[in-house]
């Protein structure tokens, strides 16, 4: 049996902005508590706001997200907190709400990645109409399954690939990261169907690779663009994320809860 560590834990509270690091979190069947909790809505077209069509909502990812207990506080990008619905629509340039229910048959858009890459983040390009959570509980904003988990050896790896040589983990929007002894490279693409059990708290089952988006390529806060994020898996990382379907950048892979639990920073893994 394989043994490894929790190294990080993070939650967004608001769907597609800067999230906040935890040292420690309750998970149940709906993921990391508080983790996607609220979503802006665009009153326009009915969908889910998100910075995976960048050309519309590269903003978000500039405003950071943290929860309280009377609901998120969000941070602009000058470091100011926004309060209501009219600064939320300004900061972004469109009409929102902001929400904590899902309307029925939510969706968003995915600006397709790589002719994000080729045109730029302001081109529109072609982008697939995504259903909310097919692997989640309903009612969720997750735009698939509720534990998204990235290991050290998969960052190194990018870090090593990359230009720059350096890799920025909240590019990934991971909520475990997790250290791990396994030989260098994305390793977490062969975990599937595994089960990671985190000390004696929670059990995940990994289901899938996760396939990039524009996100990791988008300026996150201070972090300026980096088009090398995604084009460095396209390169070197193109897996199929789920059997059948055709090979795509990845880094990561999506859990669903067996058991729920509490996780904290240094807990041990066995899978």
């Amino acid at each position: 049996m394989r043994r490894a560590t929790v190294a990080e834990l993070y939650r967004y509270p608001v769907k597609s902005m800067l999230g906040e690091p935890l040292e420690a979190v309750e998970v149940t069947d709906r993921g990391l508590s508080g983790d996607r909790r609220f979503a802006l809505l665009d009153e326009e077209t009915g969908k889910v706001a998100s910075a995976k069509t960048p050309r519309l909502w590269r903003e978000l990812l500039r405003c950071a997200a943290t929860l309280t207990e009377a609901g998120p506080r969000i941070t602009g990008p000058d470091g100011t907190e926004v309060h209501g619905t009219a600064a939320l629509s300004a900061l972004v340039g469109r009409n929102v709400t902001l929400t904590d229910a899902p309307p029925p048959a939510a969706t968003l858009d995915r600006s397709r990645p790589e002719q994000v890459l080729a045109a730029g983040q302001e081109a529109e390009v072609d982008a697939d109409t995504v259903q909310f959570g097919s692997a989640s509980p309903p009612g969720t904003f997750f735009d698939f399954a509720p534990v998204h988990v990235i290991t050290t050896s998969t960052l190194r790896r990018i870090a090593e690939l990359s230009p720059r040589g350096t890799v920025e983990v909240r590019r990934y929007r991971p909520n475990l990261v997790i250290e791990t002894d396994e030989a260098e490279g994305f390793v977490e693409h062969t975990w599937a169907g595994r089960q990671l059990r985190i000390a004696d708290g929670p059990i995940l089952r990994v289901i899938a690779s996760t396939p990039r988006c524009a996100i990791p390529t988008l300026a996150h806060g201070d972090l300026p663009r980096d088009p090398d994020a995604l084009r460095v898996l396209a390169h070197h990382n193109r897996v199929p994320a789920l059997p059948g379907r055709p090979p795509e950048p990845c880094a990561g892979v999506y859990a669903q809860v067996v058991r729920g639990g509490r996780v904290r920073e240094g807990d041990v893994i066995r899978f």
